[in-house]
């Protein structure tokens, strides 16, 4: 059900640090008392198009788009628990895991009864999620926006990143990322090709101000699945498996080679299974592929969209 603006959200909203987010954002109240932020813009009865973030972004990163789409589409973007304008609970409140993210996702679309030809766009953990939630709900799935992201384990000829692995495996790695925002404050810096401008690298760290409220950050990161042994392993291996099902409809890929995680190894998979998806690879943009193509990207799925209506 709606509910008022959250804690969270005016908490946020007042550090004056959003000048690129004209958005009202709205809340969702979780069945165990925590508010997820999201965002819904355009006609109600325009076609669905849910926008799934990663980590350490958030909708923030979809901004661009929603407001490339929102005159025609009906943008659905929420921020998973934890992350940007939702609630940021401790352990005891909350289970870190990509199952949860999925239940969440499930309530938040239920709640909003959107009907059957949804658009999924994703990007980094918003394809595990994305592509977790279809493994109940593909038919609803009527075309794919893909940025970037996975849907499948890490591929057997790219090793985990460094970066990555002492954020998973150590107490260094957990302290940076919680102590310093090395995880968020990084990614804004090193996530892109072209420079971000000050106020949108305050705008991508502006959620992520404290210890408590970088628990998310480090716990998607602890949450990545190498193994059997790894809590989320199976449904990122099952998801991974059903990919190739969406084949038979409308794929848009659009991608950052210079990404240290998501790279040509990533994409060359999504390659294979979906062999007829719309490209567009650049060799001079990374990891938060929007923010250095979206002069380019925005249109392209727009176009994308227009050609291939619901």
């Amino acid at each position: 059900m709606s509910a008022p603006l959250s804690a969270e959200q005016a908490r946020v909203l007042a550090k004056g640090t959003l000048q690129n987010y004209p958005f009202a954002p709205k809340t969702f109240l979780h069945p165990n008392g925590l508010t997820q932020s999201y965002l819904d813009e355009g006609p109600r009865n325009g076609p669905v198009v849910l926008m799934l973030h990663g980590n350490p972004s958030w909708s923030y990163y979809w901004r661009k788009l929603v407001l490339g789409l929102h005159d025609n589409d009906r943008c659905i973007v929420p921020d998973h628990i934890g992350m940007g304008l939702s609630d940021k609970p401790d352990d005891a409140h909350y289970v870190y895991t990509l199952q949860s993210r999925i239940d969440d996702l499930e309530r938040l679309l239920d709640s909003l009864n959107l009907g059957d030809d949804l658009t999924l766009a994703v990007h980094d953990w918003g394809g595990m999620i994305g592509f977790g939630w279809a493994l109940k709900h593909a038919a609803r799935i009527k075309r794919l926006v893909i940025l970037n992201t996975a849907a499948f384990p890490l591929p057997a000829a790219k090793a985990l990143p460094w970066q990555l692995k002492l954020g998973r495996d150590s107490m260094l790695g957990a302290g940076l990322i919680r102590g310093f925002n090395a995880f968020a404050g990084g990614a804004a810096r090193f996530g892109v090709e072209t420079r971000m401008p000050a106020d949108v690298r305050r705008a991508y760290n502006a959620p992520y101000d404290s210890w408590a409220n970088r628990i998310s950050t480090l716990r998607f990161v602890q949450d990545i699945p190498l193994s059997p042994a790894d809590r989320s392993w199976a449904l990122v291996e099952a998801a991974g498996k059903r990919l190739p099902a969406f084949a038979d409809r409308p794929a848009l890929i659009g991608w950052g080679l210079k990404d240290f995680v998501f790279d040509k190894h990533f994409l060359e998979v999504f390659q294979r299974a979906l062999p007829n998806a719309e490209q567009h690879v650049f060799a001079d943009a990374g990891h938060y592929v929007l923010e250095d193509k979206s002069d380019v990207l925005v249109p392209a799925i727009r176009d994308f969209l227009d050609r291939n209506p619901l």
